[in-house]
């Protein structure tokens, strides 16, 4: 055992030595993290936006079967296929007003959450329809036009509410 010792306490004192620092350069994590994020999102957007559907932005017309003539409706864009909208078509005491958001889901469908307010004077004397919630305008011509598919008011009469683009 004492033959031992002076033998490792040298071995000790050469492992022990403080070696000279690396002098790697650090690289700055955040800037790659940054960097990657950023082709992430360009990645993304190029994979979205070949994704979207036709544009509806602009005013459009807007019809009802019971009132006369042709109202406007405007279709604001608030997000990718997602629109916000308003519009109405009156004549005489009929009128048709509608008020809400929407997002195409699909080349044929149109979401709708919001308000359709109608009065119509062969309907209950003109009493004022209110229908809130989310309801769905369909296409069977390409998109040229879009009709209202639950088109039973509170009345019980069907409406034909069409957006025409």
């Amino acid at each position: 055992m004492r033959k031992l010792i002076p033998v490792l306490i040298p071995f000790l004192i050469v492992s022990c030595k403080k070696s000279e620092e690396t002098t790697a350069s650090k690289v700055d994590s955040v800037k790659i993290i940054d960097s990657i994020n950023a082709a992430r999102t360009k990645i993304n957007d190029s994979i979205l936006s070949s994704r979207a559907y036709k544009d509806l932005s602009g005013t459009h017309s807007l019809t009802h079967d019971q009132v006369n003539g042709a109202g406007k409706i405007t279709f604001t864009k608030i997000g990718q296929d997602e629109y916000k909208i308003s519009g109405e078509n009156k004549s005489g005491s009929n009128f048709v007003k509608i008020e809400g958001s929407a997002r195409m889901t699909s080349p044929k469908n149109l979401k709708f959450d919001g308000t359709i307010t109608q009065s119509i004077s062969d309907y209950d004397n003109g009493k004022l329809d209110v229908r809130k919630g989310k309801k769905n305008f369909s296409t069977k011509d390409g998109g040229k036009t879009f009709k209202l598919y639950e088109s039973v008011n509170n009345a019980g009469f069907g409406d034909k509410i069409i957006i025409k683009l």
